[in-house]
């Protein structure tokens, strides 16, 4: 199968991002990732995880925090356009944006593919393959809500970092797991992080 695409922005919301991407590596699927550098500040504030600043670096300790076989992650910088991403001929079989910041998911809705996350989620859209944007942030302004509208309406799921308690959550980590839980389930992915809705 095709790879799966992750971008990973500035956004709060890292927890989600790396327990995406352990459930993902279960897969044994290739997993592409994009990586900005205020992300890679986040996840240090927000996780136990350091990743480093150059793209080996980042692939190395992310595959090996998250026990990835060799080969399985590949790690792009955000002016890396020769990257299998920056092409429609090979688009990623999906994309998730996770978390996304109001300005990646503005440049996305406005076609600005000034960096290799925008290129690919632009690749993604016009090639009608599955892109996922998780937006952590609160409250949404007008312009937000515009812009997810717009890109709603192109087919982009628009999955707010937004648990439920209906499950009676015991920990932070079962409210992570809501959220990529359903993540999983656009993707089409099996998972046992979640018991789905009985009534």
């Amino acid at each position: 199968m095709k790879p799966i695409a992750i971008a990973l922005t500035g956004a709060s919301g890292m927890p989600y991002a790396i327990t995406l991407l352990k459930e993902l590596v279960k897969t044994e699927d290739k997993i592409y990732v994009m990586i900005s550098q205020a992300a890679s500040t986040v996840i240090t504030m927000e996780t136990d995880l350091n990743l480093g600043t150059d793209t080996r670096s980042i692939e190395k300790n992310l595959s090996q925090y998250l026990s990835a076989k060799d080969g399985q992650i590949e790690v792009f910088s955000k002016n890396q356009w020769t990257a299998p991403v920056a092409s429609g001929s090979n688009p990623p079989r999906a994309m998730v944006v996770c978390p996304c910041t109001m300005s990646t998911l503005s440049a996305i809705a406005h076609g600005s593919a000034d960096n290799l996350m925008h290129r690919a989620a632009d690749v993604v859209i016009k090639e009608q393959k599955k892109l996922i944007l998780v937006p952590r942030e609160t409250p949404y302004s007008a312009i937000h809500l515009e812009n997810m509208l717009k890109l709603s309406r192109l087919g982009v799921v628009i999955m707010d970092a937004n648990p439920a308690f209906y499950q009676n959550p015991k920990s932070i980590q079962d409210l992570i797991n809501f959220v990529v839980a359903r993540i999983l389930d656009h993707l089409e992915i099996e998972h046992k992080l979640l018991t789905p809705w009985q009534g």
